[in-house]
């Protein structure tokens, strides 16, 4: 899954780790790094890293801070409750997060709140092996709610900015094609 120009973000780590209280992941510090927050095929959102107050006070709507708070609460009913920290979603209501227990961010496991289940699933290996398990169809079943990203031989990946400036010049990101609604809700 290639980059493209434009692509990463800056993350002053320093602030989001001490805000978050723990280390983040290596692999998720190099996907910010070379592909930041944006979406890969229409699908799945990987979240910009932020703190855990959100920038400027508040957290970003539908942001890290304001999701990891959302997984939690739906974790609550099946005890214990871990600390959870969101690093995606996706089109079908899925909620993807680490479950950060342990000192070595780096063996957090993936866990997947499935909304068509209404179940919380873990897998081993951090959110860049996950999505590799993802692409190439290797669970014995696709962890998220739809098909569109399982055994996907080539994922494109649209960092936010980049699917902004097409929507803002009219384009649809992700047909290329002119967006018959361009315009049409203010954005």
């Amino acid at each position: 899954m290639p980059s493209h120009p434009g692509a990463g973000d800056t993350v002053d780590w320093g602030a989001v780790e001490a805000s978050w209280g723990t280390p983040f992941p290596g692999d998720f510090k190099k996907f910010m790094a070379e592909y930041g927050a944006g979406t890969i095929d229409d699908y799945l959102s990987v979240l910009l890293a932020e703190p855990r107050g959100g920038f400027d006070g508040g957290p970003a709507y539908m942001g890290m801070a304001e999701e990891s708070r959302n997984a939690e609460e739906t974790w609550r009913a099946e005890p214990p409750e871990p600390r959870l920290i969101t690093w995606g979603l996706d089109s079908s209501a899925d909620i993807l997060c680490w479950r950060a227990a342990g000192d070595d961010p780096d063996k957090w496991p993936v866990v997947v709140w499935s909304r068509d289940g209404g179940r919380w699933s873990e897998y081993p290996g951090g959110m860049a092996e996950f999505l590799c398990h993802v692409f190439r169809a290797e669970f014995d079943r696709c962890p998220l709610g739809d098909l569109s990203l399982w055994g996907a031989a080539s994922p494109r990946f649209l960092h936010r900015d980049e699917q902004q400036r097409l929507r803002d010049s009219g384009i649809d990101p992700w047909t290329g094609e002119a967006d018959p609604f361009a315009g049409m809700f203010g954005d």
